[in-house]
């Protein structure tokens, strides 16, 4: 596994400690009330994963009903099931990102950013560049063909007048 994203992946609790920290200590929350305010955004968050899964859902059966692909569909579903477990960590930015992903209006760039940098580049290394069209770039590709003399010389012990054979170049009647 790469070692930045294992850092990310430690950073982010620690800036969400830090954070709910920071408004413990200089703010106005306690103790109290910034467990609470964390323990309310995940599960309002969570309300709000269900409806839109719900929604998202529909909208997949709507478009495979119709015979159409639910590509942009299935994009929301797989960010919805992201801001699930961001609301399923507790802190404050993880329920912030939570919340930016779960909510229509903001999960489009997030969609477009996704398709853009994780889906088109997947399917050109998995297709060899047929999605984005780079698989002659430069011209036509070059390829060395071994030939095998046998296949375009002809042998000597070819008589005229065998069966099958190829005779002279004079018309038979």
């Amino acid at each position: 596994m790469d070692l930045r994203l294992v850092a990310v992946l430690l950073l982010v609790p620690v800036l969400d400690f830090l954070l709910l920290v920071g408004l413990v200590a200089v703010g106005p929350l306690t103790i109290v009330h910034g467990v609470l305010v964390v323990v309310v955004t995940s599960l309002v968050g969570l309300l709000l994963v269900r409806a839109e899964g719900r929604h998202t859902l529909r909208k997949i059966q709507r478009n495979l009903a119709a015979g159409e692909l639910p590509g942009d569909q299935l994009l929301d579903g797989a960010l919805i099931l992201v801001s699930a477990g961001l609301f399923l960590t507790p802190g404050f930015l993880t329920d912030i990102l939570g919340l930016l992903l779960v909510l229509p209006p903001t999960r489009y760039p997030f969609r477009v950013a996704t398709r853009k940098f994780v889906v088109t580049p997947y399917l050109d290394a998995k297709t060899g560049g047929f999605v984005t069209g780079g698989v002659y770039e430069g011209g036509a590709p070059r390829t060395e063909v071994e030939l095998d003399e046998s296949d375009y010389r002809f042998d000597d012990s070819d008589e005229e007048g065998e069966p099958g054979s190829r005779g002279s170049d004079t018309p038979q009647d």
